[in-house]
């Protein structure tokens, strides 16, 4: 926007470096360009400015697919004014020259050209179409489309007007197409998560089964080899026990074949013997020691 500044009977005028400023004095251009400053009389000064810097226009449109379904197109288009002379000539970019400002809207008649043009070229490339043709393909088409279209639209030649590039965003459909296209993809992954949850649980049983039946092994072992100790034990025990029996036995064996070779008399002397190491006192008559004395003479 140019700013001004009133005195009186003369007006002083200054304009950004990104702005073309056109003067008209009596009808006729006394000079045009960027960033102007100059003092002029209101009484017979016209001024047009037009801002030459990149412009962004963002646009967001409604268009409908082969297949009928509604889909929303979200982007926008960068431009600049290439031909100030000719744009002003078109489009009224006047300034009241005592606020500066527009006295129309020029840059919002401009964009409506350029909405209406790239809109167009949406609507062609999607009528074509059916909805998963345009969602698979992406932006990418969309943005071609409109960037060559406003290439080779003459339109935007006769007003000196230049398209620096072209952004789309997004193509979407409505939020009930949408979700319905969502529905099986979800349903897929859900369906695999269930499977993946499912096998954990199985094999997580299937773990616990293996431990339960390890333990019972174990235990079965356990027991087996407790009860293969205590066979063990007790056979030890019987081993001894017969080994202790026999050596009685033989003990008593050979003392029984010692007593039947020693002669009677000999035994009865020794049990005598060891009857008076029992007794503190014991009478022997003549009858018992007789028989003994003949034995021990002979």
């Amino acid at each position: 926007m140019a700013e001004i500044s009133a005195y009186p009977f003369i007006r002083h005028l200054r304009a950004e470096p990104t702005a073309h400023v056109l003067h008209y004095r009596r009808g006729s251009l006394a000079r045009d360009g960027a960033g102007l400053t100059f003092w002029f009389r209101p009484i017979h000064t016209a001024v047009a400015e037009v801002p030459i810097d990149d412009r962004e226009l963002p646009f967001l449109f409604h268009a409908r697919s082969a297949d009928f379904q509604e889909l929303t197109v979200q982007g926008a288009i960068a431009f600049r004014v290439t031909d100030p002379r000719l744009l002003a000539r078109r489009v009224d970019f006047a300034v009241d020259l005592a606020s500066g400002r527009w006295t129309q809207a020029p840059l919002e008649q401009v964009a409506a050209l350029l909405t209406q043009l790239a809109q167009q070229f949406v609507i062609d490339e999607l009528v074509r179409l059916d909805l998963r043709t345009i969602l698979a393909g992406g932006v990418a088409p969309i943005r071609d489309r409109i960037t060559a279209g406003l290439a080779d639209e003459p339109a935007l030649a006769e007003l000196g007007l230049d398209v620096v590039a072209v952004r789309v965003a997004a193509v979407a459909p409505t939020a009930e197409v949408d979700k319905a296209l969502r529905a099986p993809t979800r349903e897929a992954i859900q369906t695999r998560a269930d499977e993946a949850a499912f096998a954990r649980r199985t094999q997580a049983t299937e773990k616990e089964r293996a431990i339960i039946e390890q333990d019972a092994a174990n235990k079965a072992v356990a027991a087996q080899a407790e009860d293969e100790r205590g066979r063990l034990a007790a056979r030890r025990e019987a081993d001894t026990i017969d080994l202790v029996e026999a050596a009685r036995l033989r003990a008593e064996r050979e003392h029984a074949e010692i007593q039947a070779k020693v002669p009677p008399e000999v035994l009865l002397a020794l049990a005598l013997q060891q009857l008076a190491g029992g007794l503190d006192e014991l009478t022997v008559t003549p009858d018992l020691v007789a028989p003994l004395l003949k034995k021990l003479a002979a």
